[in-house]
């Protein structure tokens, strides 16, 4: 073998060798981002214990009372496991994972809803009439605002609507307008939020868009901007047991 050869061996014994190296060192680097991934990654206990706390919760479970009923468990563990759940839900052909009202729901997607409304089919005749779609709307984009100024804006009076809308928790008084007679101050409640899948009110989209989806032509008034309204607190008046209750009564 000639001493040309020889350097030639060496020098691929030397490339081989330096490539085992490197292979070796990549090898070592994926699996310490392995390890690391699999510390930040919840444990699957955790992450049923959350799926199933959201499931059974009858109204939107927030992070803050997810981090009280999991005192034991690291905020940082707890978020991994919210986290965890909507990017599982993604791929869930029938339910969804959605943030509303300010906390978190496992769902039924949108496009299933006839499906599921034959199941539930009693619930039909519980609908809204457009005549209540259309005040819960009004009191939506123009709260908080009074029976008078509702009837304003629809050219008919409210207090029959109001009430239904009261009944099914979709508004509350929130105050009285500061001006004579004080009249109630009317909102949307965190029931308002969940039956149409808002996380808080920025979440609303055009008032145009929403009369189209109710099945309603908006008032015109609807789509004018209001000044925000002076308002007072409700007052509490002390019942026959001495407990303090809050008015909650159409006007008339």
């Amino acid at each position: 073998m000639t001493m040309l050869n020889v350097q030639g061996e060496m020098l691929k014994a030397q490339g081989n060798a330096q490539d085992e190296m490197l292979k070796a060192q990549d090898n070592a680097r994926d699996e310490m981002m392995n390890d690391q991934s699999a510390e930040r990654a919840p444990s699957a206990e955790l992450k049923a214990i959350v799926e199933a706390l959201i499931f059974a919760s009858p109204e939107p479970l927030t992070p803050r009372m997810l981090f009280k009923l999991l005192a034991d468990e690291p905020k940082e563990d707890v978020s991994a496991a919210i986290q965890a759940l909507k990017n599982d839900y993604d791929a869930r052909p029938g339910l969804q994972f959605v943030e509303v009202a300010g906390g978190y729901q496992i769902v039924t997607r949108p496009e299933l809803h006839e499906w599921v409304r034959r199941l539930f089919h009693e619930r039909s005749t519980q609908k809204l009439t457009v005549q209540s779609l259309e005040t819960l709307a009004v009191i939506a984009y123009k709260q908080p605002i009074t029976a008078l100024e509702i009837g304003e804006i629809r050219g008919v009076n409210t207090s029959g609507v109001l009430a239904t809308l009261l009944e099914r928790h979709l508004v509350k008084i929130v105050g009285r307008k500061n001006v004579v007679g004080r009249p109630f101050l009317y909102a949307t409640t965190k029931e308002f939020l969940i039956r149409f899948g808002l996380n808080d009110l920025g979440d609303l989209p055009k008032i145009e868009d929403m009369a189209e989806a109710l099945g309603f032509d908006p008032p015109a008034r609807l789509i004018e901007q209001t000044p925000a309204e002076e308002m007072l607190p409700l007052e509490e008046e002390p019942d026959e047991s001495g407990k303090v209750e809050t008015v909650e009564e159409v006007e008339k």
